[in-house]
């Protein structure tokens, strides 16, 4: 039976597996070039680093730099993690689909295999002994009508084979491609890894020198001044997008269009005095309101309650809602503000490490980072507003 010339054969293959690498190499160079943003980023505060260690005075702005520098390589890391993790799933279902394609192709073959060897044992003669042993011309005609059929089904089975082979082939080869990017990504997050790794022993040191020049206090001082003042213009930017957000949707209404189910009232005012606490341990170092300072006699407002915890403990969101927005702050560091509705919010600051994304749901206990290390030692800040008025967070906290 005549099959395809090699060659054809060949050149098929090479086309259909070149268009599969090309493919998936396009995934990959997407998803490097996101990841090569994020590298941009660090690498230009690498250099801020290296033009602020020329001055030889540790500043709390090279903390903020060392801040932010690690928390890109985080961010990176996290994003590596994420890739390999998915790369690791998409090898294990490429692989079950490779048995799955050998599986198919063995039936192909032994089905195929039987038919030939029958052909070989009985010859053409057989066919022609069962067109001349017909009964009459019209049960001649069936039966060769039954072997051209026959025959073509023969002709489809060897097509069938010939392109099983050439989806493994193809298959094989988008593994192959999948596994010289896990190496990749492997050997990148653990370079990466020891990147950070050094970048936290340097920052513990530029910390210990800030923290010797009592001068830094009181510069700390103005800039948590400044940045609640940042923190509140924040604020008021997510109070206007929702009302533009309500208002839109009002206008769906009046337009004809079907709303979306609106959420549950009272739902967290409901939980006053029940609310979960955003950490396990730890105890509040400073409360809610104003406050003088012990040595520079200075009063300052407290947004929110510090709890002393040790760095990396997770920090968990205390009710349902919404991460509405991730941001850096000079004098808070790395911040998560999160919208429970009816115009509640609470916000996490000095986080080291932040595990969620804008935008996404999150239930009350859901780790949404880690807790990171201040000038004043190792604390999360912890606030709580109702539109634009700060809360006292103990009285909405549960009691120990």
């Amino acid at each position: 039976m005549a099959l395809f010339p090699k060659y054809i054969t060949l050149v098929i293959l090479v086309v259909v597996a070149g268009t599969i690498h090309a493919s998936a190499q396009d995934e990959i160079k997407k998803h490097q070039s996101k990841l090569q943003s994020i590298r941009d980023q660090i690498r230009e505060f690498e250099e801020k680093i290296k033009e602020q260690q020329q001055t030889e005075l540790a500043t709390l702005e090279m903390l903020d730099t060392y801040d932010r520098n690690a928390s890109l390589l985080r961010r990176l890391i996290t994003k590596l993690r994420a890739a390999e993790q998915k790369l690791q799933s998409n090898i294990e279902a490429t692989r079950v689909e490779i048995s799955d394609l050998e599986d198919q192709l063995m039936f192909l073959k032994k089905h195929y295999a039987n038919y030939i060897s029958s052909v070989y044992k009985s010859g053409r003669i057989h066919d022609l002994e069962l067109l001349l042993s017909s009964r009459s011309i019209n049960q001649f005609y069936i039966r060769a009508e039954y072997l051209r059929s026959f025959s073509e089904q023969r002709k489809k089975d060897a097509s069938k084979i010939i392109a099983k082979k050439t989806e493994i082939e193809e298959t094989e080869a988008r593994l192959q491609l999948q596994l010289s990017e896990q190496r990749r990504l492997i050997a990148e997050k653990g370079a990466e890894e020891d990147h950070l790794a050094d970048l936290v022993s340097d920052r513990k040191d530029v910390l210990f020198q800030v923290r010797k020049d009592k001068r830094n206090i009181n510069r700390e001082l103005h800039r948590k001044l400044e940045a609640a003042k940042e923190l509140e213009n924040l604020i008021a930017i997510l109070i206007e997008a929702e009302r533009m957000r309500k208002e839109r949707e009002t206008d769906e209404i009046v337009k004809g269009e079907l709303p979306q189910p609106p959420r549950v009232a009272g739902t967290f005012k409901s939980k006053k005095g029940k609310l979960r606490w955003p950490v396990s341990t730890g105890s509040v170092v400073a409360q809610f309101g104003n406050h003088t300072h012990p040595t520079l006699k200075t009063v300052t407002q407290n947004p929110g309650i510090d709890i002393a915890v040790g760095a990396g403990s997770p920090v968990t969101a205390v009710a349902d809602g919404t991460i509405a927005r991730i941001w850096w702050m000079v004098s808070y560091g790395n911040l998560v503000i999160i919208d429970h509705s009816d115009g509640y919010r609470t916000i996490y600051t000095h986080l080291s490490e932040i595990r969620v994304t804008e935008h996404q749901q999150v239930k009350e206990g859901d780790v949404i980072g880690t807790s990171g290390e201040t000038l004043e030692g190792p604390l999360l800040h912890f606030q709580l507003w109702k539109d634009r008025e700060k809360q006292n967070p103990e009285i909405w906290l549960s009691k120990r």
